[in-house]
């Protein structure tokens, strides 16, 4: 490239007009930056979060929509003495600095008392375990009552009379009873089992003696029915008596002949 060329290029107006709109592009960002994030942000704007503990959900919203505030649940509870859609708990907490449009946390009453699932501590732990598991759940326990088993066994839980089993929802407001052993049973007490009694076999056997009993008959006395023969007792043998020998007679001479 020639230098008269490389001169006409760089002082064009093309490329001036370029480099300048370029330049105007990044003046235009800068100040659109700073500014839109003021406003964005609500820079230097200040808003006091009302309290609206203890008042109706409706009441709690208009005080919060007149100051540009929303307001949203985020849980329920249950206070006995407060009416229901009271609001319990708020965030932020009253009295904090905010800016418009921020969302404000509620935690309301329930209108009905909440229930909680029995957890597995039937035939699964003892008294005290049992006890501290379901109070630090929220239930409400009272005074055991004791049967026959192990000390100190939990073997079942009542609630208003009836039993109930793992996993009923049960309301925190009803108080549990544990059914407790007395300790008057171990759990390594021999069991004496009986065998049940079926009264339709114990009638066919009573029919199968009856026909036995008949064939018997028409056959003759069998062995069995007849009279048993009287034996008299052996005599233990006696030795045999030998008779006395004779004394032996002096043998006599003979004659002479003459």
């Amino acid at each position: 490239m020639k230098s008269g060329e490389f001169f006409r290029k760089i002082f064009s107006l093309h490329l001036w007009a370029n480099l300048l709109a370029m330049a105007l592009v990044v003046v235009l960002l800068c100040f659109g930056v700073k500014y839109g994030i003021d406003f964005y942000t609500h820079h230097g704007e200040k808003i006091i979060v009302p309290d609206v503990k203890h008042k109706s959900f409706r009441d709690a919203e208009h005080i919060l929509d007149d100051l540009d505030l929303e307001i949203q649940v985020s849980d329920t509870g249950y206070v006995k003495t407060l009416p229901p859609d009271c609001v319990l708990e708020q965030s932020p907490e009253p009295g904090a600095v905010v800016k418009s449009g921020r969302i404000i946390y509620v935690i309301i009453n329930s209108p009905s008392t909440p229930k909680l699932t029995i957890p597995d501590v039937i035939d699964n732990s003892s008294l005290r375990e049992a006890r501290a598991k379901l109070i630090a759940m929220g239930f409400k326990v009272i005074d055991p009552e004791y049967v026959p088993g192990e000390r100190d066994w939990v073997y079942g839980i009542k609630v208003r009379g009836r039993n109930v089993v793992t996993g009923d929802r049960v309301s925190i407001e009803d108080p549990l009873i544990l059914q407790v052993g007395d300790g008057k049973r171990d759990l390594m007490d021999s069991v004496s089992y009986i065998d049940p009694v079926y009264p339709e076999f114990e009638k066919e056997e009573d029919e199968f003696e009856e026909v036995l009993e008949l064939e018997t008959n028409a056959d003759g006395p069998s062995s069995q029915e007849q009279p048993a023969q009287t034996q008299q007792p052996e005599q233990p043998e006696q030795p045999a008596q030998q008779a006395p020998a004779a004394p032996a007679q002096p043998a006599q001479p003979a004659p002479s002949t003459p």
